[in-house]
């Protein structure tokens, strides 16, 4: 894949990922406030703004490596990706279906997310630039 097929990708899975954030965040508001325990309306919420923070993070990682191109930028893009998945997409589904052994896969989710700014922050940290 060339350099700006892969920065613009990384954008756009950004881009795509905010926009569901924002439709989470007012599903749960409007269609979702009378149908979910407080509980469960406050686990899709923290979904929907984990969601977001990384959708912003996708952006932020396309654009650095629209500057400078490089494996561990793809790397933390791919794991911040896969978080969003694991992380906000279980969280979704428990709280949209009640089946509670959809948590176990929240974790790994975090982990990816911890992965992903590690990855940013030492390949800048280590970067010859």
């Amino acid at each position: 894949m060339s350099k700006s097929n892969t920065v613009n990708l990384i954008i756009a899975f950004g881009a795509f990922n905010a926009f569901i954030a924002v439709a989470a965040g007012a599903f749960a508001a409007h269609a979702l406030k009378d149908l979910l325990s407080v509980e469960y309306l406050n686990t899709f919420k923290t979904a929907a703004d984990y969601q977001m923070v990384h959708a912003i993070g996708l952006i932020l990682i396309g654009l650095l490596n629209k500057q400078n191109t490089n494996r561990c930028n793809v790397a933390a893009a791919a794991f911040m990706f896969i978080g969003i998945i694991l992380f906000s997409g279980s969280l979704y589904a428990l709280t949209l279906t009640g089946t509670k052994w959809l948590g176990i896969i929240t974790p790994f989710g975090g982990v990816c997310f911890l992965i992903a700014w590690l990855t940013l922050g030492f390949n800048f940290l280590l970067s010859k630039d």
